[in-house]
């Protein structure tokens, strides 16, 4: 077996956090790949695209997401001869950096009882 091939079975652990508006998802893993994609491309449709899922997708979840917090997270604005285009605003780049830190912080927390929990898997 090729190292690549040993390397993609190694265990690992990966918390999914989850920032809950009621019992809806204001912030979640999907959702700041999408971010982090509108923030890298400027454009909604190429961050769908990139991500695998529809224009009608990722607009809703931006919308839910705006509407969650108290300023929003993504600009857009409406095609036409320029083609319109889809921002990541400055509150949306800090909610994106403070959500990595929460899953840095967490896999850090937990490493110690993963370091026992991983000797029960088989390898």
């Amino acid at each position: 077996m090729g190292t690549k091939t040993l390397a993609a079975r190694e265990p690992c652990v990966r918390p999914r956090l989850r920032v809950m508006r009621g019992k809806e998802v204001a912030l979640g893993p999907g959702r700041v790949e999408l971010l982090e994609l509108i923030g890298e491309t400027g454009s909604l449709r190429a961050a769908a695209i990139r991500m695998g899922v529809s224009y009608m997708r990722a607009w809703n979840l931006v919308k839910y997401s705006n509407k969650c917090f108290a300023r929003p997270l993504v600009e857009a604005s409406r095609g036409g001869k320029t083609g319109g285009g889809a921002t990541l605003t400055e509150v949306g780049r800090q909610v994106v950096e403070l959500y990595r830190e929460m899953e840095h912080e967490s896999q850090e927390s937990i490493s110690p009882t993963w370091k026992k929990l991983r000797k029960f898997l088989k390898v």
